[in-house]
């Protein structure tokens, strides 16, 4: 493919990507006061008896009930909109190595799915606690504006940390890296990890920073195994050919 074949083929890409998420949102918009109950869970569950989240504007909760509805619609159509990324870095695969599309598309939204889950039931009713405690003597007036950007910023960042495995697995498969490399830089690892979750984090303090950064090492542990697995494999493979050859 020419460049401004693929140039076409990404705008394909996004429009067919987009697409599937605006008909996801219209049937979410049906559901988005029940949507909204659940991912206010870990804030409203630590706020004093009879105290709501509040808005500051006419439209703020309309506007929410939109921002909940594409939330919703890009978790339901994750898996569709990884199909399309794959589909679009495919043609510059090789043959035996396209007839991966399926375990992609699977562990990718495996691991999307996974980060979000843990982002919402372990990290972010900590961190909401942490928050309301430290204000404990004050009146809490929390917008819904202000608590979703927070939810989002969270739960979509924990959830694309948690395709590191999913990214190492195609990273080796191209030679890009290598379980050696990855062993070798383990260290500077660690040290990108805690910047990573320092970022995420809505909390200053290294306990809930720590309980983002251990998962993610251990994500990257996990990939150091995917990657020397992919390695194993690829050498093999070279063998045998040298061997068919001779």
């Amino acid at each position: 493919m020419t460049f401004l074949e693929h140039l076409e083929d990404l705008r394909k890409r996004i429009f067919w990507s987009f697409a599937a998420l605006m008909g996801a949102v219209i049937p979410a918009w049906f559901f988005s006061k029940d949507l909204y109950s659940i991912l206010a869970q870990p804030v409203t569950r630590f706020l004093p008896e009879g105290k709501k989240l509040a808005f500051t504007s006419l439209t703020a909760p309309f506007m929410l009930y939109i921002k909940v509805s594409f939330l919703a619609a890009i978790f339901f159509t994750s898996p569709f909109i990884f199909f399309q990324i794959w589909m679009f870095i495919a043609p510059g695969l090789y043959q035996r190595e396209k007839k991966y599309v399926i375990p992609f598309v699977l562990f990718t939204s495996f691991f999307f799915m996974a980060g979000a889950l843990f982002a919402y039931l372990v990290v972010f009713p900590f961190a909401c606690n942490f928050f309301l405690g430290m204000g404990a003597e004050f009146d809490p007036v929390i917008t819904v504006d202000q608590y979703f950007s927070l939810a989002l910023r969270v739960i979509l960042g924990i959830a694309l940390v948690f395709e590191m495995p999913t990214l190492a697995f195609f990273l080796s498969k191209i030679g890009l890296i290598t379980a050696k490399m990855m062993i070798k830089h383990f260290k500077y690892a660690v040290l990108v990890v805690f910047i990573i979750a320092a970022i995420i984090t809505p909390t200053p303090d290294m306990i809930t920073q720590s309980i983002i950064a251990v998962p993610m090492i251990g994500l990257y542990g996990l990939s150091i195994l995917i990657a020397a697995i992919v390695g194993k494999d690829k050498e093999k493979r070279r063998t045998k050919d040298e061997d068919d050859t001779a």
